[in-house]
């Protein structure tokens, strides 16, 4: 399974403890940057992802910055897309199951190491239940 990622610059840190746990699990790794912890713009780095995750449906992505919801609000800009902020494992089950949840986003001032990856765990391995759950979801995007 092909992973994407994309952060700013206080997302840096977690985003290459994840890389570096993903890739030793066996994922393949898309990262779409920053490279640094020197001040960025998440817009820079969350619509390239967004843009793949978009044209390529197994490919998830993963974005991160200080309280994950700046990159949350620029990667639900785009049609296909449907992340949530997870600070929680359990939310992030949920974020699968209940509303197939393409990408996570993390606030990676506020996880330590371990509980990112009990996160990342439960984002990519949990299952959309479908039924009632697509209903709404088929919902989500506005007609025109």
């Amino acid at each position: 399974m092909k992973i994407a990622l994309a952060n700013d610059h206080a997302g840096f840190e977690l985003k290459e403890h994840i890389k570096k746990y993903l890739i030793i699990k066996g994922y393949d790794i898309i990262d779409f940057g920053c490279d640094s912890s020197e001040s960025c713009d998440y817009p820079d780095f969350a619509h390239p992802l967004a843009f793949a995750v978009e044209n390529d449906l197994s490919l998830k992505g993963i974005v991160l910055c200080g309280s994950g919801n700046g990159v949350n609000m620029v990667v639900n800009k785009h049609r296909g897309i449907r992340c949530a902020v997870c600070w929680e494992a359990e939310i992030a089950k949920l974020a699968i199951e209940h509303n197939n949840a393409n990408v996570c986003a993390l606030p990676a001032r506020f996880l330590s190491f371990e509980k990112a990856e009990k996160i990342v765990d439960k984002f990519l391995s949990s299952h959309f239940e479908g039924g009632r759950h697509q209903r709404r979801i088929d919902k989500i995007p506005i007609k025109e």
